[in-house]
């Protein structure tokens, strides 16, 4: 039997600007009420994104250290549009987040962009190309 990828799990410096910084994506966390270290966002495809600060992790992840260098994961989020990609890279970087590919159109046939989370990790905003 095959395991099924149901939840990704983010290891966060600063839990309260993580959940900020996903809610302009539109997700809404839930913060376990047993640790306030850690929440939860069960997506209605069935997958989940789960967020634990890097007190609650390292514990169980004996010499664990936070990654360096350019982003080494990439969460990736779907627009209906072109011009919903181009706002909603304008509103992450506006609001002071870091930009790493400004909106672009692709030649694989999508708009594209990529911001940082606030501990780095890439966040893609991609929607299909209108057919030529």
């Amino acid at each position: 039997m095959n395991p099924t990828l149901n939840t990704v799990d983010l290891v966060v410096s600063d839990l309260d600007a993580a959940i900020a910084f996903y809610a302009r994506l539109g997700l809404e966390f839930k913060i376990d009420e047993h640790s306030g270290q850690h929440a939860d966002c069960h997506l209605p495809n069935g997958m989940t994104v789960m967020l634990d600060t890097e007190g609650f992790r390292t514990p169980f992840l004996p010499g664990w250290s936070a990654p360096t260098g350019g982003p080494r994961a990439l969460l990736c989020f779907q627009f209906d549009d072109p011009a919903g990609v181009d706002a909603k890279y304008a509103e992450l970087v506006a609001a002071g987040h870091r930009g790493i590919a400004e909106p672009f159109d692709a030649f694989w046939g999508m708009r594209y962009a990529t911001v940082a989370d606030p501990d780095g990790v890439g966040v893609d905003l991609y929607a299909n190309l209108p057919a030529s």
